[in-house]
């Protein structure tokens, strides 16, 4: 499982980098405790022209990335479509998570989330279904970090539930 897991965190790198189309739609999201704040920061990153799609296939909007004017626009849409096809909850309780902002990287979009305070977390559930909206077979990796022990998960379409203890 976990050298599966590597090949697609590979692969997702290898085509952030290249111009080529991908031959697979795959997102990884790191959900990291931190222990100083005692929240989850949270990073998601995606192909930039799947999630430009994704947005646009679900508000039924133009918007592109790498083009200041919708900077505005991009981040409301964002922010609307995480708290849809994010939720987190910890110790049996569902947490608020806010949307903190996007960053461009080449080919790729990072997604960035903050949870409210939670004190030491034992388990963790997440529902992530980032681009499920969009591809039939979207995959999302999911990295979920408490004090230094990294737990990975593979989720595929319809799939979009975990949990782990720690």
């Amino acid at each position: 499982m976990k050298k599966l897991l590597f090949f697609f965190s590979v692969l997702l790198v290898f085509f952030s980098f290249t111009g080529a189309k991908h031959p697979y739609h795959v997102g990884s999201v790191e959900i990291s405790y931190n222990q100083k704040s005692k929240t989850f920061e949270v990073t998601g990153r995606f192909f930039l022209d799947d999630l430009e799609n994704g947005l646009n296939t679900k508000y039924g909007k133009s918007l592109h990335f790498n083009d200041p004017k919708f900077k505005t626009q991009l981040n409301e849409s964002l922010k609307n479509y995480a708290s849809e096809y994010f939720k987190l909850k910890a110790n049996n309780k569902f947490l608020n998570v806010n949307y903190v902002g996007y960053e461009e990287d080449h080919e790729s979009v990072n997604i960035y989330l903050e949870s409210e305070k939670i004190e030491a977390p034992k388990k963790v559930e997440a529902a992530v279904s980032f681009l499920y909206n969009l591809f039939d077979d979207q995959i999302n990796i999911v990295h979920i970090i408490v004090n230094r022990e990294r737990k990975s998960e593979k989720l595929t379409y319809p799939n979009r539930y975990l949990f782990q203890q720690f």
